[in-house]
């Protein structure tokens, strides 16, 4: 088998898409699978043989994705000459629609995956005009491939109401043994952010307004009056750095980090009392499974992805979206309460552990054996 992956976002970029495709590129390559990935070019990138390259601009709502300028024909030769017996379409724009032409004309199998609720993002952005549009494009786009992946049960279902068809869970996994418990991790990071506190609040992810970072705004201003026993800290890169470094310069219970990754990432996690993520916007939440992962119970929204692996009140703690006040009464509850904390903490792991990357991608090759079947199968019947 062979797959070719059109995407406006890829490694080394930071975000989840790039992060989910790159790890499947490694699956296909312990499997012995060719793949060719096309993607645009960005200031950190570097050449390897399999990645195709093009010019690009930042796309406005999401500057990770980037607004390809690319040679139509360039893509068809290079496809020719690849053969791939399957297109994935990972991202809706620029880069997506070159495949999707490209499917069509060379008549090539083409799957793709809905990784981003972008209408969410429009209010933050000030073009929530814009959303009947959005959607048109997005369901002609989307409808256009033979199936479409989704990372969550709750995104299925949010699709399904839109009557989007041919969806298929696409789901996410952890690296278990990167992020794993820690017991000497809560002194180590105290020590290294010369944090005197008893107990680490973290946030990890964007520095972004789809972050609903406004609530997570009110509640660290809410918390500081736990004993003042409490030290968030913050772990990300985007465009709202700046407030959150000013924010940092005024109040001497929070750090900022910048953005982290790998071993020192896991260490946080793992050092870490709980983790507060009030984003409602996720189509999965994969912070959030690193944290579980970790033994780090997690307080999120009622909202999104999350909903399917965080069980309030037994492996972390579900909040209304958007409700401060909801947040700071679980965080509350959760440090007064040791045992329960560390219960939760357990059953959280227990989930990360039934969830490994192998298994996620097995299922998605699977999928596309599928596809790639029933396409020979109807190109049989009208021979």
């Amino acid at each position: 088998m062979k797959i070719a992956i059109f995407s406006d976002t890829y490694f080394p970029q930071v975000n989840g898409v790039a992060q989910t495709l790159k790890r499947l590129t490694n699956h296909l390559e312990k499997k012995q699978i060719s793949y060719q990935v096309y993607s645009p070019e960005n200031k950190t990138s570097s050449t390897y043989p399999n990645i195709n390259q093009f010019p690009s601009l930042p796309f406005f709502l999401y500057p990770e994705c980037r607004t390809v300028i690319a040679n139509p024909k360039k893509i068809e030769k290079n496809l020719k000459q690849f053969k791939p017996d399957l297109i994935h379409l990972a991202t809706p724009y620029m880069m997506g629609l070159y495949g999707m032409f490209a499917a069509k004309k060379l008549d090539i199998p083409v799957v793709s995956s809905y990784h981003t609720n972008f209408d969410q993002y429009l209010k933050y952005y000030h073009a929530s005009l814009l959303e009947p549009f959005l959607w048109k494009y997005l369901k002609w786009f989307h409808q256009s491939t033979e199936k479409i992946f989704v990372p969550s049960k709750d995104t299925q279902r949010k699709l399904e109401s839109l009557h989007f068809s041919d969806l298929k869970v696409w789901g996410r996994g952890i690296d278990s043994k990167l992020f794993k418990p820690n017991t000497e991790a809560n002194e180590q990071i105290k020590k290294k952010y010369r944090i005197k506190e008893k107990h680490i609040l973290l946030y990890v992810g964007r520095l972004a307004p789809e972050k609903d970072l406004e609530t997570l705004n009110k509640i660290i201003n809410r918390t500081s009056n736990i004993n003042n026993s409490v030290h968030w800290l913050i772990v990300g890169d985007g465009p709202n750095k700046e407030a959150w470094r000013e924010k940092e310069q005024e109040q001497k219970n929070i750090t900022l980090t910048g953005y982290i990754k790998g071993k020192e990432l896991a260490m946080i996690y793992a050092g870490a009392d709980l983790f507060v993520f009030p984003s409602y916007t996720e189509t999965f939440g994969n912070v959030v499974l690193e944290a579980m992962s970790s033994g780090t119970p997690a307080i999120v929204s009622n909202a999104g992805g999350v909903k399917d692996f965080v069980i309030n009140m037994v492996n972390g703690k579900i909040c209304e979206k958007q409700n401060a006040e909801s947040f700071v009464q679980a965080i509350s509850e959760l440090l007064a309460d040791e045992t329960m904390r560390l219960r939760m903490g357990i059953e959280a792991r227990n989930y990360a552990l039934t969830q490994s990357w192998d298994t996620i991608f097995e299922g998605l090759l699977s999928d596309y054996y599928e596809v790639i079947y029933s396409r020979q199968k109807l190109n049989e019947k009208y021979a």
